[in-house]
């Protein structure tokens, strides 16, 4: 047996019990006794494999329960060696600050304060967030963002009647980074918080309810690994409206571990990337456990000529994922500061970038970053040339750097944002 493999076993045992993350809050474990003195709805937790490197190297856990047959979210809680780190400084040891990701991403202080006012970036989360606006301003006063315009609606886009809290889901530290990661690429952007009830039906109605309340840009960071559509028929309707962006991590498991939403057609699929600082310079390449892959239950888009996929090629864009270094990010119900990692971080930052660009109309799921002419890719989206998610035979489909199509590579799609003109 792999030693590495082996090390990682007591890791999978544990996440089959508990794969939300502990750090003070009361329901910090699925399971657990709640505040409200319940537990958590969850059973049948399924074992993750040991495949992705940052559970095999003990670099991430899980912040939510791997539940068989229901949504999972993909925020991953950054450790050391395999332990929640002491801790941090959200200045400086936390992970990617606010300004950072502006910058690395060619965000300019007259896009991020002069656009966005009134554009409604949606987020599909799990249970109520109750302390949502105090955190998410702790967020903002830490790295000088204006004041958040953010509301919490139900599965049905009602202000009344929310969810049970998303303690109860394990969903609390997936919805903080959430609406971080909006508020460092728009901070002006109103924030429609979506607080379904963790089922597929939920997600979908929360989806819905979004593009009825008027919101444009929709991310979705949560998947339903190996399954296309999540069991529903009528999956592919929800995510289908006209002029409306709907966004999706594509999955943290690594090559071939992909799922609905993101491998529909009419969905953005945010692949990730590993974001490092050489000096004052920032470079990436292809996450090692970003999820790509072909998916032949979708027929292939129009918009998709390469060669190697008879159906849906899996991401289209990326954004920072890595865990070493994640994104800082604050929740106040898990003890403050730590950092994030997974392509949950991608989604909704993209998210807030598609709304400073203003090009919802255009986008039509991957249609115009697959379309943009290469002189323009060049000059709005950054080339991820090294690195690889998985053994596909040195395929584009897990390897960047091939040039087997273009600049494409599976991990990192086309390569992620230089400027607001990428999206």
């Amino acid at each position: 047996m792999n030693p590495s493999f082996k090390s990682a076993l007591p890791l999978i045992a544990a996440f089959a019990i508990s794969a939300c993350s502990s750090g003070g809050g009361s329901a910090s474990v699925p399971g657990a006794t709640t505040s409200g003195g319940g537990t958590t709805p969850f059973a049948a937790v399924q074992q993750i494999t040991a495949k992705p490197e940052w559970l095999v190297k003990g670099l991430a856990r899980p912040e939510c329960p791997q539940v068989t047959g229901k949504p999972v979210c993909l925020a991953l809680r950054g450790l050391n060696h395999g332990a929640v780190p002491a801790a941090c400084n959200p200045s400086s040891t936390c992970g990617f600050t606010a300004q950072q990701i502006e910058k690395a991403y060619g965000l300019k202080p007259k896009e991020l304060l002069g656009k966005g006012s009134g554009v409604q970036v949606a987020l599909i989360e799990a249970g109520d967030y109750s302390a949502a606006t105090a955190d998410v301003g702790t967020y903002r006063t830490q790295y000088g963002l204006p004041t958040a315009n953010i509301i919490r609606y139900n599965q049905n886009g009602k202000t009344t009647g929310l969810p049970s809290s998303c303690q109860d889901f394990g969903w609390c530290v997936e919805t903080a980074l959430d609406f971080d990661m909006v508020s460092a690429t728009c901070p002006k952007c109103t924030i429609d918080l979506m607080e379904a009830d963790g089922s597929i039906a939920g997600f979908e109605a929360a989806n819905q309810a979004a593009v009825k309340l008027g919101a444009k840009i929709i991310s979705n960071s949560w998947i339903c690994y190996g399954n296309w559509d999540c069991g529903d028929a009528n999956f592919p309707n929800s995510f289908n409206s006209k002029g409306v962006t709907f966004l999706a991590a594509s999955g943290d498991e690594a090559y071939n571990e992909i799922g609905g939403p993101s491998v529909l057609s009419t969905v953005l699929a945010a692949g990730g990337t590993q974001l490092e600082t050489q000096g004052k310079k920032f470079t990436e390449t292809a996450w090692n456990d970003a999820g790509s892959g072909c998916e032949t239950s979708v027929t292939k888009p129009s918009w998709q000529s390469d060669p190697g996929c008879t159906g849906r090629t899996d991401s289209d864009i990326s954004a920072e994922a890595g865990c070493q270094p994640g994104v800082a990010m604050y929740s106040g119900l898990y003890n403050g500061w730590f950092y994030e990692c997974g392509t949950s971080v991608a989604s909704p930052l993209l998210s807030g970038i598609v709304a400073l660009a203003g090009n919802t109309a255009n986008l039509n799921g991957g249609n115009y970053v697959w379309a943009l002419p290469t002189a323009k890719k060049t000059k709005s989206i950054h080339t991820i040339s090294s690195g690889s998610n998985g053994s596909c035979g040195g395929s584009y489909l897990c390897t960047a750097g091939t040039n087997q199509f273009g600049t494409y590579a599976g991990p990192s799609g086309w390569g992620s944002p230089k400027n607001v003109k990428a999206l």
